[in-house]
């Protein structure tokens, strides 16, 4: 498995260094730019921890790994991280696979603390080696789901692919709508963007939900829905979050706006995020996702438990429940919340947002959860 230079700047191999493992998704078909921007979070907090006098004096040393999106590919990073002698695994953007690096640490007894990566049932059975900062998909999804009804749409069609996190995504939107007078219609995104045109229409759909992977197929579905008169007032949307990133306004320009998805982060950053969100809009040359505070906070969170509890792997994951740390986006705390199979911050600020149509690098405040 190649490995990039640690980006930490502790590329030595001092014994004294604190090993951190970083599960990222660099190459296709990762989503390359939400891995960029949670490694430039990682990273710049390990910076900040070194040039603080680091861990009792010992520095800590970020060893990254690409995922490039394959659930197998990060179970056998764990495995060589492991063996490393890492203090603790962190990162990952995607739930899939989130969910086999995360059996993989239970299983060898390594603490993981996952950055990103929603998917409620990350582990099988709940297990104390597992934290998480990201909400779970169940929380997220309804805050979105009621910001739909609000919106008066109640005919809801789903593009979707075949995934267990689309699955989830769809049940949740499902379960929610139905009791509150919601419909939800899965379509299936193998189907050519005008023939999914023409099942919105048929259905008299009034909302059209991309659960499905970008840039491809939302890409062309966006497009076609655009340009199709028929489907003029539809609410597109995306609570999955592929507008957040740049890439999204670069692919689709004017068609990309106007589409609410889910972000995390608060109305108004603090102190702690203004300054940290400003290194990283310098790192990163635009402004930092939620994903790259998530990195942050990650190492934020393991360096204030490295600090008081030590780098015995048992000593980090029995630490969980007694996490009390200032990060970008408020407290953190882990809880052991009901459904949810690891230890879980409980609640990051969830916010739907979108693009303005007249200025599509601004982001508007839709709903608040």
């Amino acid at each position: 498995m190649n490995t990039p230079p640690s980006p930490s700047g502790a590329e030595h191999t001092d014994r004294s260094s604190i090993r951190l493992g970083a599960l990222v998704p660099l190459t296709r078909p990762g989503w390359v730019e939400a891995g960029r921007h949670l490694l430039a979070g990682l990273d710049l907090a390990v910076r900040e921890v070194n040039d603080a006098g680091g861990i009792d004096g010992r520095p800590l040393e970020l060893v990254v790994r690409d995922t490039a999106a394959d659930p197998e590919r990060a179970a056998a990073a764990v495995d060589e991280l492991a063996h490393l002698g890492v203090a603790a695994v962190v990162g990952e953007y995607h739930s899939v696979v989130a969910r086999a690096a995360a059996a993989r640490a239970d299983a060898l007894g390594v603490p993981f603390l996952c950055s990103s990566a929603v998917l409620d049932a990350l582990t099988e059975e709940p297990t104390e080696w597992v934290a998480r900062l990201a909400p779970a998909q169940s929380h997220g999804w309804r805050i979105y789901a009621d910001f739909v009804l609000r919106a008066g749409r109640r005919r809801i069609a789903v593009a979707t692919q075949p995934s267990v996190y689309w699955a989830s995504g769809t049940r949740i939107l499902r379960d929610h709508l139905a009791p509150r007078g919601g419909t939800v219609l899965e379509l299936d995104a193998t189907l050519t963007p005008e023939a999914l045109c023409d099942a919105l229409v048929d259905h008299g759909a009034t909302a059209l939900l991309l659960l499905v992977g970008h840039p491809e197929p939302a890409v062309p579905i966006v497009r076609a829905v655009r340009r199709d008169r028929r489907l003029a007032e539809i609410l597109v949307g995306a609570p999955a979050g592929q507008p957040e990133f740049a890439e999204w306004a670069a692919a689709l320009g004017e068609d990309g706006a106007g589409i609410p998805f889910l972000r995390y982060l608060p109305e108004r950053l603090g102190p702690l995020g203004e300054r940290v969100g400003k290194k990283l809009r310098e790192r990163l040359g635009e402004a930092p996702s939620f994903v790259a505070f998530e990195g942050w906070d990650t190492v934020n969170v393991l360096a204030a438990v490295l600090r008081s509890h030590g780098t015995d792997r048992a000593a980090v994951a029995e630490s969980w429940p007694r996490v009390a740390v200032e990060g970008t986006r408020g407290p953190i705390r882990f809880s052991r919340t009901p459904g949810i199979s690891v230890w879980q911050w409980t609640w990051t600020p969830v916010q739907v947002v979108d693009r303005d149509p007249a200025e599509p690098d601004r982001f508007r405040i839709l709903h608040a959860g």
